[in-house]
């Protein structure tokens, strides 16, 4: 294996980190809400939802290109 390419892998990998910071700073601002106005987790879980799988969803993309790039040759 190429190191240019472990490299590319290696920073491809690294979209993981954005997407547990990103899911962390959801986490904490759906549970304030909810904690000061218990009356909107019903309004606010849906977008919560989104927001997550929208963001493991980078995680998984950065996933896929690195394995790509291992196995290219």
């Amino acid at each position: 294996m190429d190191v240019t390419v472990a490299i590319g892998a290696g920073i491809a990998v690294i979209s993981g980190i954005g997407a547990g910071v990103g899911i962390g700073i959801a986490t904490s601002g759906t549970v304030q809400a909810i904690s000061r106005n218990p009356e909107v987790s019903g309004k606010l879980l849906p977008m919560f939802f989104l927001g997550v799988a929208l963001a493991e969803s980078t995680a998984i993309y950065g996933l896929v290109i690195s394995i790509l790039l291992i196995f290219s040759k």
